[in-house]
């Protein structure tokens, strides 16, 4: 039998995002081997379940830790079906807190991605006292670009990161 996972920390009409753990290894193997999530997101290199405990253990879990918010498992209420991710992620390439989100392609337009993105900025504001939260995104990838805008975030420039560099729109909330 598998441990609990942990409460949710944000609820929705629909949606409810905890904390992720090891126990999501197998979900977060998906997600990082689609296909869009490699081309609009990055190739993280995750073959295996251990691969992906250890990107869990390494990324959004040490998140929690060092500044009290990460990415978030995105489940949906009625069922408790992993269906994405979505939350906050400080970045050393950027001088704001990113708000990021990615789902499974069978759970893409269902506004699920609008509803947990306004969730955690909603989160962001109240519960953090955040002011500003930016978003990169490839773009491509209009459909993110849309959700972004509808949660309020606006489109401000153009900027290259990575290595090799990769040109990337930048959206930005500002309190």
């Amino acid at each position: 039998m598998s441990e609990p996972h942990a409460d949710p920390l944000l609820v929705t009409a629909r949606l409810a995002l905890r904390p992720l753990d090891a126990g999501d290894a197998g979900f977060m193997l998906a997600l990082l081997n689609d296909e869009a999530f490699i081309r609009n997101i990055a190739d993280r290199g995750v073959r295996t379940l251990d691969e992906a405990r250890a990107y869990i253990a390494a990324g959004p879990v040490a998140s929690y830790a060092c500044n009290g918010f990460g990415l978030w498992l995105v489940e949906e209420r009625s069922t408790g079906a992993a269906t994405g991710i979505c939350g906050l992620v400080r970045r050393p390439t950027l001088d704001d807190v990113d708000i990021g989100f990615a789902f499974l392609p069978a759970w893409r337009g269902n506004g699920y991605a609008r509803e947990a993105a306004q969730a955690v900025l909603d989160d962001a504001r109240t519960r953090l006292g955040l002011t500003r939260v930016v978003a990169i995104v490839a773009t491509a990838n209009l459909a993110s670009a849309r959700v972004l805008e509808a949660i309020g975030l606006r489109y401000e420039r153009m900027l290259d990161l990575g290595d090799p560099p990769e040109t990337l729109r930048l959206f930005a909330w500002d309190a």
